[in-house]
Formats: C-alpha cells, sequence, structure tokens
C-alpha cells in the first residue's frame, strides 16, 4: 500500500509496448481520473515507482507532464500532489461538456441508425446493471461509454475531437456524484435514446442539456 492510501488492487499493469514515461503517465492519469489517488493526496515517487515497478525516473517525468496539464501540483520542497479542483474550475468544464454533449445529441439524433441506437441501449442496460450492483466505478465507465457512444453517432469528427480533450476531467468530476445521480442518469439517458431513435433533433439537444446540467448542479451540491 502507498502511504497516502491508494487502495488495494487500483494499480494498472503498464502494457508494452511504447516509450516508458507515456505508460506511467498513463497509468497514473487514470488513477487520478478514477480517484484512486484523491485530490490533494501527497505523491512520492518511490512509491509510485515501486508500486508501478519502474524505476523513478519515468514516474517524475510523468509527474512534470501531469503538472504542465493541470492534475498535479508539484510544491516547492513539498512535493507532487494530486490537483484538488475549485468550484470555478468544475463548473466551467461542465459547462463547456454542455454545449459539446448537447450539439452531439442533436446531430446523433438526425445521423444515428438502427445498429447505433441498439448499442445505445446495450450501454444504457449495463449502467442500470451497475447502478443496481451499485458498482460506482462500472458505473462511471458505463457513462463515459454511453456519452462517447453518443458523439460517435453524431458523425462529427472535429466535435468528437473537442470532446475527448475534456472526457476524462468530466469523468474527474463525474465519479465523486456517480451514486448520487444514480438511477435518475440513465433514466435520462433513456430518455435520450427515445429522442434519437425519434430523430427528434430539439428533444435530444434539450435531453442532453437538461442531463448534463443536472450532473453539473449535482457536483456542486455534493458533500465535500
Amino acid at each position: 500500500m502507498l502511504s497516502a492510501g491508494l487502495p488495494q488492487g487500483t494499480v494498472p499493469k503498464l502494457e508494452r509496448p511504447g516509450p516508458l514515461r507515456d505508460r506511467v503517465y498513463e497509468a497514473l492519469l487514470e488513477l487520478i481520473t478514477t480517484r484512486a489517488l484523491q485530490p490533494g493526496q501527497h505523491l512520492v515517487e518511490s512509491e509510485l515507482a515501486g508500486h508501478l515497478g519502474v524505476s523513478r525516473q519515468p514516474v517524475r517525468e510523468a509527474l512534470q507532464r501531469l503538472n504542465t496539464e493541470g492534475w498535479v501540483d508539484l510544491r516547492p520542497a513539498q512535493g507532487a500532489f494530486v490537483h484538488e479542483p475549485t468550484e470555478d474550475e468544475a463548473d466551467q468544464l461542465l459547462t463547456v461538456r454542455t454545449l459539446l454533449e448537447a450539439e452531439a445529441a442533436r446531430l446523433a439524433a438526425a445521423n444515428a441508425g438502427t445498429a447505433g441506437i441498439t448499442a445505445l441501449e446495450e450501454l444504457c442496460a449495463q449502467g442500470e446493471r451497475a447502478v443496481a450492483d451499485d458498482d460506482v466505478d462500472r458505473a462511471v465507465e458505463m457513462n463515459a461509454r454511453f456519452h462517447t457512444k453518443v458523439m460517435e453517432l453524431a458523425g462529427n469528427a472535429v466535435l468528437a475531437e473537442l470532446a475527448a480533450q475534456v472526457d476524462r476531467r468530466v469523468r474527474w468530476y463525474y465519479t465523486p456524484v456517480a451514486r448520487q445521480r444514480g438511477r435518475q442518469s440513465w433514466i435520462e439517458h433513456r430518455d435520450l435514446i427515445d429522442a434519437i431513435s425519434a430523430r427528434d433533433e430539439r428533444r435530444a439537444t434539450e435531453v442532453m442539456r437538461a442531463h448534463t446540467e443536472h450532473t453539473r448542479k449535482t457536483y456542486h451540491e455534493r458533500e465535500k
């Protein structure tokens, strides 16, 4: 166990091939995104290196990159800490997410075929099962996959690229409220599928906008 409290079994195995520093970066980012490494948590190079089975150098390089991207704070004479997002940071990102996702929903309603709608229904069913099982990690994963599928069905590569840039931070903010959103989130997903299936662009836009706004408000109202 890391002294800072990394849960047992959460350390991902580093996949090969690829530059070691990139694989360490991806592993640490995944741990941060899923909140296995909590905001404010002290990150000790030697401990991280030991759990990832690497030397301290690629860990140091990964932490520097994560610092540049805003995931980690490097403090002089103190070390590295997982960034603690402010309410304003979360609000700005989730507001942008609403704009991107609402447009994706509109385009999905215009472009999605039967296979795409079936895929959304299956993802929704898996998410509902995760909620019923109180499997928060799985629910977060399925939520991300559902929204990614909607973006894919939109058929706009530029929009998808922009959404991909905020996807991990959305997961980061969604994780602490996933249990609170619970079943209601998937009821909203079902409403969205109905609108897309009916090719109702206006309704799909409205449902997605309301859905993402519910998540934003829930984040701000969460227990801290």
